[in-house]
């Protein structure tokens, strides 16, 4: 009885995050209320509360739970060697992009963080998150370009901090304006040139 208890409460959290997404893509972050996620779920607010501590927390939790198939890929380049830091570099970004295009969960979740979230009070929480992340990707990629200045790959004069911030840019900016109009531009294609672009800059002739 007991794991199905713990089956139900999954289920129950589930059908929350279902939810709170579709109606974050639908109607924004901020216009959607915790009253309304409860009854797409069929559910009670009180329900949302035995899982979530407000808004926030769910907000976060669906973010966790669209980030865990970009997790799993990172955890599986980790098992390269790093024969060459800036083609590692090039894989980790061509990766978040293909899943951005590929896994359509992601995708959507990407475009509520994107381009349906008002950084009111009651998401703060995201803000400090994505401020987290940003300096998470940016040390991640200064940590290849540092490994390719090490082994000489690394055009002299760079700043590997500048550097990753441009890549973080780079990426961030094309997987915006491909969210923002799909069909405007191959985001694969047209992501790879320019990052192939952006690196060509970097390494040492």
């Amino acid at each position: 009885m007991a794991r199905k208890t713990k089956a139900e409460a999954a289920a129950t959290r589930d059908s929350i995050l279902d939810a709170a997404e579709k109606l974050f893509a639908e109607q924004g972050v901020s216009r959607t209320t915790l009253q309304h996620i409860a009854s797409a779920a069929g559910a009670t607010r009180g329900a949302i509360y035995w899982h979530f501590l407000d808004k926030g927390a769910l907000f976060n939790a669906m973010m966790d739970r669209a980030k865990l198939p970009m997790d799993e890929a990172v955890k599986l380049l980790d098992q390269r060697e790093l024969a060459d830091p800036l083609q590692c570099l090039r894989d980790e970004m061509m990766t978040v992009m293909r899943i951005i295009v590929e896994d359509s969960k992601s995708r959507r979740v990407f475009e509520i963080a994107m381009l349906k979230t008002e950084f009111v009070d009651e998401v703060e929480s995201f803000r400090t998150r994505r401020r987290e992340s940003i300096a998470l990707w940016q040390e991640r990629m200064e940590g290849f370009l540092e490994q390719a200045r090490e082994k000489g790959m690394l055009r002299p004069g760079v700043s590997t901090r500048t550097a990753a911030m441009g890549g973080w840019i780079t990426v961030d900016g094309l997987i915006r304006n491909w969210i923002f109009e799909p069909t405007a531009f191959d985001l694969l294609e047209v992501g790879g040139q320019v990052i192939d672009t952006y690196l060509a800059g970097l390494r040492a002739g």
